[in-house]
């Protein structure tokens, strides 16, 4: 029926969306590997706007521990670097007069633990999200069904609403597995 495949492709949808959502998450906690993700979050302002840091420098990576700005005018270096402190990500921007090198100092055991707790609220998030996506999935089924679909008709997409949602949470803990992998290896 053209309703219920409606509402699987909805609920799949929904689905995919919070599974895309806990990996930009993921990406915005950083395991001790320097990466320009890391910067994501920093704001400049840039001629009485606020600018994306990645619009306005040149963001490298030269190896694990450091990362390196370049900016486009040189004039915005003390601007980026004070964005930078202000952003309160943990760095310590320097300035040699041409680039804007940040060392990406490695994470404590400590610090490691928490970051660990921070994967876990996201993913234990992105499950509610999974399973509320489930939940409007069945309410529209019922609706069908007291709309007069046959009662088998919605107990099979039901079944398949279950087995999405079940073959999302997996994604999702493999997800975390993985990512409670790279923030916990040294």
């Amino acid at each position: 029926m053209e309703e219920i495949e409606f509402i699987l492709e909805s609920a799949e949808e929904s689905m995919t969306g919070s599974i895309e959502h806990l990996e930009k998450s993921f990406l915005n906690i950083r395991a001790g590997k320097a990466s320009p993700a890391m910067l994501g979050s920093v704001f400049v302002d840039y001629y009485g706007s606020s600018t994306p840091l990645s619009q306005i420098a040149k963001i490298s990576v030269p190896d694990a521990r450091t990362i390196t700005l370049q900016p486009f005018e040189k004039n915005m270096l003390h601007t980026i670097e004070k964005a930078i402190m202000v952003a309160n990500i943990g760095f310590n921007p320097m300035n040699n007069g041409d680039l804007i090198i940040i060392s990406v100092p490695a994470l404590t055991e400590e610090r490691r633990r928490e970051l660990a707790k921070q994967a876990k609220v996201e993913a234990e998030d992105a499950k509610v999200g999974i399973r509320n996506s489930r939940k409007d999935a069945n309410t529209d089924i019922k609706k069908l069904e007291k709309e007069g679909t046959s009662e088998d008709v919605c107990k099979s997409a039901e079944d398949e609403v279950q087995t999405l949602t079940n073959t999302y949470i997996k994604k999702i803990d493999e997800l975390l597995v993985n990512k409670e992998a790279e923030i916990m290896k040294v």
